[in-house]
């Protein structure tokens, strides 16, 4: 049992160690746009947390709508890779072929939707009781990082190429790279440093478009340089066929659906606690964002996992796939558990990169909120991973299902009666937060359950 443990957490590990580590790289780019707003001061970083809350709204909607293609390849190349013949190689190689052509039209179909509607949500905000100071300080954000949406959907199509192919170790040195420049280009366009103009907090939305260009030309050049990888990178996206663009929208749409209803679940929670106050939304901008960074892991393993689950389905292994839900929750729990003892433990010391030593009643709020999140985290990595397991055997409407239950009908209501209605405020709006996350999670995990074993029981029928 041991031995079998560890063999699955090698073979785990060897994709999630570089997806989570894509994924810390990636959130440091908001982190670092984090840092720099609460440097301009409290009002600058709510007005920035809002636009960065509507951004990171469509942009996950966007990238679910092209998760699904690293599931179908992985499956592609599974079965290609046990069959003997050439012929069905080359066959598998133009649906991978046709698979990057589609998944790189529906994202730029989504950046654009994206875009368009980021804009408008930014002049909506102002009707949902948020501080009608911070939300004009928000739109000129909005209108900087509207563009960059195209580019960060491309990157996100590419990657799912290559960590569908199992081949994701250049997202990292060219995520580590984009931080450094997002951060010169963040202090360079707020002061003016340089040859570039002072912009103040709309410069922080600039220099991330920027470097969403940048990073998905940079992945672009990469894949062309794999000789495994290049081959099968088309860009004519016009050759598309409309059965496999059908196929990834049907795919896609549940899991955009799924990855919004929690992106908007935490976007409501966000304007429920901008009612607040300032410092109640400041406080909360710098937690979420923490919360956010350790969320990558869980990410790298959910991604990981429903590869792995692909695959073994694939070659109708299902005692590996049920194994692997076991041990990415296991190792999640490991690192949260750290994760926890550090909030509980210097909480102060967590907080100074987003807050300055004057802005007490912020502070006061946002340790408050670290000793919920210390638990919180537990089921948002399961529920992230329950996601994934569930993508890996195609079930993705299931999971959209979960999360209109776990968030809006149990979450959500709790956040409402908690904070708002009783007067906990922040706190009481964060223990609903943590309610929708945690009955989300065991529903997710049960269905898989539930599925594995319905498909065991079809394959013992069959035999």
């Amino acid at each position: 049992m041991v031995a079998t443990f560890v063999r699955d957490s090698r073979a785990l590990a060897s994709l999630a160690v570089p997806l989570a580590l894509t994924q810390l790289a990636q959130v440091a780019l908001t982190t670092t746009d984090t840092v720099m707003m609460g440097l301009i001061g409290v009002e600058a970083l709510a007005a920035g947390g809002l636009a960065i809350v509507i951004f990171n709204q469509l942009r996950t909607m966007g990238v679910g709508l092209v998760t699904a293609v690293g599931n179908q390849i992985a499956a592609t190349v599974a079965r290609a890779e046990s069959a003997a013949p050439d012929g069905q190689r080359e066959q598998a190689d133009e649906e991978v072929r046709d698979l990057v052509r589609a998944s790189l039209a529906l994202a730029t179909l989504a950046g654009l939707a994206g875009a368009v509607l980021m804009v408008l949500i930014g002049h909506a905000v102002m009707w949902l009781g948020q501080d009608p100071k911070v939300v004009d300080a928000a739109e000129p954000v909005l209108y900087a990082m509207a563009p960059g949406l195209i580019p960060c959907l491309w990157f996100q199509a590419i990657r799912q190429f290559t960590v569908g192919m199992r081949r994701p170790q250049a997202l990292l040195r060219i995520t580590l790279a984009s931080i450094v420049v997002n951060a010169g280009l963040n202090w360079a366009l707020i002061h003016g440093t340089w040859f570039l103009p002072e912009l103040g907090l709309p410069g922080v939305g600039l220099a991330t478009t920027v470097v969403h260009v940048l990073s998905s030309l940079a992945l672009y050049a990469s894949a062309r340089r794999d000789p495994r990888l290049a081959p099968l990178l088309s860009l004519n996206v016009w050759r598309s066929r409309g059965q496999t663009l059908r196929r990834l929208i049907r795919l896609g749409t549940p899991i955009a659906a799924t990855y919004g209803s929690e992106a908007g679940f935490f976007s409501v929670v966000a304007l429920l606690v901008g009612g607040f106050g300032t410092a109640a939304l400041a406080a909360h901008t710098a937690v979420n964002q923490l919360v956010y960074i350790v969320f990558q892991i869980a990410v790298g393993l959910s991604h990981a996992a429903s590869i792995g689950v692909s695959r073994e389905l694939a070659l109708n292994n299902l005692a590996a796939a049920r194994r692997l839900k076991n041990t990415a929750l296991i190792c999640a729990a490991a690192v949260m558990a750290v994760v926890a003892v550090i909030y509980l433990s210097v909480p102060a010391v967590v907080l100074a990169p987003f807050m300055g030593p004057g802005e007490h009643a912020a502070r006061d709020i946002a340790a408050d909120l670290l000793m919920v999140a210390a638990l919180l985290q537990f089921f948002d990595c399961a529920q992230n991973i329950g996601v994934g397991l569930l993508r890996g055997l195609d079930d993705t409407k299931g999971g959209f299902r979960i999360t209109i239950v776990g968030y809006w009908l149990i979450g959500l209501p709790v956040a409402w009666l908690l904070g708002p209605v009783t007067g906990n405020g922040t706190v009481g709006i964060w223990l609903g937060l943590l309610t929708g996350l945690a009955a989300t999670a065991i529903l997710l995990l049960r269905r898989f359950s539930l599925s594995i074993a319905r498909l065991h029981l079809q394959t013992i029928s069959t035999a």
